[in-house]
């Protein structure tokens, strides 16, 4: 489920709303749509999604992710959590206020940088490095995206 949800989230709905957008706007400039998309489902849902998880269950994401298994740590992935919250509310907010896209862009962008350099240097279990892929890769994205923006 884990997987489905990444991919869903960080790629499929994104890059499905990018199209559907440009086909019903004449003249759409791509790369804002991608941006705009991307940060809504990923900076937004995703983050969201994963904060509520890590707020609710931190269990989960203690044992699963980083094999964890310390309650002590579930205080640690519940901050987290609150932090994914803040950025998934940005995220989702920035559908409504365009001017919060490129924002938004660059903190979740960063966010997933980070994450994704964490896992590099853990080189854990699968689904950790998945999550390595699926960071850098969406972070790499997001850069170009607000690179697009500052010329």
């Amino acid at each position: 489920m884990y997987y489905i949800a990444v991919v869903l989230l960080l790629l499929v709905l994104p890059a499905a709303s990018v199209v559907v957008e440009a086909l019903y706007s004449s003249g759409a400039d791509i790369m804002w749509l991608v941006g705009k998309w991307f940060v809504f489902w990923a900076c937004g849902v995703r983050l969201l999604a994963g904060g509520l998880m890590q707020t609710l269950r931190p269990e989960f994401t203690a044992k699963s992710i980083f094999e964890i298994d310390a309650p002590a740590a579930h205080a640690i992935v519940r901050e987290v959590g609150f932090g994914n919250l803040a950025m998934g509310t940005l995220g989702i907010a920035s559908l409504f206020e365009p001017s919060w896209v490129v924002p938004a862009a660059i903190v979740g962008g960063l966010y997933y940088g980070f994450a994704g350099l964490g896992h590099v240097l853990r080189r854990g279990n699968l689904k950790e490095r998945f999550a390595l892929w699926s960071d850098l890769a969406i972070s790499a994205l997001l850069a170009v995206f607000v690179l697009s923006r500052l010329g």
